[in-house]
């Protein structure tokens, strides 16, 4: 049943999926906070989707922390649902994208136009000057960017490597860091087709403050994001 459930949901999402970008070419010619709506009436849509075919709720935590303004939110990251569930619960989140996403059809165009910021990984420092430099002008849209750390996807409980990029755009913007910790990969796995019901959560926890050395800011960036989302593991939701 779970399996037949998660095809239909797949089907679904994809056939919703191409009407959406469809639909929303024309959008491309029009000022980007449309755009911006849309994509977050899309993600509500999913996140509906799922709940009716999948039997899988979407619950945020910690909405007291949760920013609303110009902001850096460091996330963990378990799967596809980590963008797409975040885009109706943030008001005009940018996201931190690899250059190799870009190219699918549709999506790159539609990531260029709202604005996302995108990162070769291949770039090294002329790659994390980019970075920086295009952080500070989303900032003036006062929007909220949302980093993964880890850098790709993976499984809950697996122990992963935290990159300094989100180090340097704690440096330079001069900002407190925001913290999402979550479970979508228990529900929604990075491998294979099955769609689990129960409860992604997405927890907000308290920001990091301003100012911390480099060292320290990621040592508390990467216990408190992975005691959460263990936690939410061991929580069994």
């Amino acid at each position: 049943m779970i399996l037949l459930r998660s095809l239909l949901f797949i089907a679904a999402f994809y056939l919703m999926s191409v009407m959406t970008c469809l639909i929303m070419v024309p959008f491309l010619f029009m000022p980007r906070p449309i755009l911006a709506r849309a994509l977050r009436v899309w993600g509500a849509a999913v996140t509906w989707l799922l709940k009716v075919i999948c039997g899988v709720r979407v619950e945020v935590r910690g909405v007291e922390h949760r920013p609303t303004g110009p902001a850096l939110i460091a996330a963990k990251h378990q799967g596809m649902f980590d963008i797409f569930g975040q885009l109706p619960v943030l008001p005009d989140a940018c996201f931190i994208l690899k250059k190799e996403l870009t190219v699918i059809p549709f999506f790159g165009w539609y990531a260029a136009k709202d604005r996302m910021i995108v990162v070769d990984r291949e770039g090294h420092s002329a790659a994390l000057k980019k970075l920086v430099r295009d952080a500070r002008d989303r900032m003036k849209e006062d929007r909220q960017i949302v980093i993964f750390p880890e850098g790709t996807r993976s499984s809950p409980g697996e122990p992963t490597e935290y990159k300094p990029g989100v180090a340097a755009l704690y440096r330079e913007l001069d900002l407190p860091c925001s913290l999402l910790a979550l479970n979508t990969g228990v529900h929604w796995p990075r491998k294979g087709l099955k769609i689990y019901p129960g409860t992604i959560v997405f927890q907000y926890l308290p920001p990091i403050p301003a100012g911390l050395k480099r060292a320290e800011f990621m040592r508390e960036m990467a216990t408190r994001i992975d005691a959460a989302s263990n936690a939410l593991l061991a929580e069994g939701v």
